[in-house]
């Protein structure tokens, strides 16, 4: 077998174009999302284009046993995951007491649980192979809290931190970790969380992929998309905290 990749939430945006990156370098692939005719799709386009043994995995992360289940297919076929990549995830909208706490938990359960316990799982693998890498998705939202958007915005800082210390402790093993951090994507984000797509430009999921795909492979800690979110970041830590929650509150407000 080539090199393998396995990328969580595969089936569109981000994940869906960070596929089509592993495969046009060769990288034979474990595809997992929830609607599995939407990964046989993908799989059946990636293997006549590019050559390239791809496996499909349907399964559902906001399920606490499908970490595990994962992993126990992947140890079943033999297979070796150089490269982690945790892409999938989803947000809320609203006042948080208003919207269904099982929603909310779930949320927990795919953005952080589920990443965490992936990463947990691969890195022994990797650590016994001395090679290996992991990209995590976070958001430019991990910079700052989120009026109206207080748990994901909230996930997404725990995905970073986790990230930049794990970083840190997983040098000697000779593993890279990545924290990808895109603003506004042309994904279905917004339509999931029930929100209307800010009024604001989007970026591409073809060009926060590539980010994230070079962030990876160039062992970069952190990798923030486009020149305004890289600024807007920046605003972040030299604005009064008041406004940078008033400002993402008004933003986040659904219509």
């Amino acid at each position: 077998m080539n090199r393998v990749a396995l990328i969580t939430g595969a089936s569109v945006g981000i994940g869906y174009e960070l596929a089509l990156l592993f495969a046009r370098d060769k990288h034979d692939l474990i595809l997992v999302a929830r609607r599995e005719d939407k990964l046989k799709e993908l799989a059946e386009k990636l293997i006549k284009q590019y050559g390239i043994q791809v496996f499909t995995i349907a399964s559902d992360l906001s399920r606490p046993s499908s970490p595990s289940e994962i992993y126990a297919e992947v140890k079943k076929q033999g297979i070796f995951v150089e490269y982690l990549i945790n892409n999938a995830g989803f947000g809320t909208n609203g006042e948080f007491h208003q919207i269904d706490i099982r929603k909310e938990l779930s949320l927990i359960q795919v953005n952080i649980s589920s990443l965490i316990e992936l990463s947990h799982l691969f890195l022994q693998d990797m650590i016994a192979q001395n090679k290996g890498a992991i990209l995590n998705v976070a958001s430019t939202a991990a910079f700052q809290p989120g009026p109206y958007m207080a748990n994901y915005y909230a996930s997404k800082a725990y995905v970073l931190h986790f990230t930049e210390a794990i970083a840190e402790e997983l040098k000697k093993y000779n593993i890279s970790i990545s924290a990808l951090c895109p603003g506004p994507t042309k994904t279905e984000f917004f339509d999931a969380a029930g929100m209307q797509a800010l009024k604001l430009p989007l970026m591409s999921a073809e060009v926060v992929a590539l980010k994230g795909y070079k962030a990876l492979k160039g062992n970069s800690v952190i990798s923030i998309p486009g020149l305004i979110n890289k600024l807007g970041v920046l605003s972040v830590r030299f604005s009064p905290r008041f406004l940078v929650r008033k400002i993402a509150g008004l933003l986040n407000k659904s219509k």
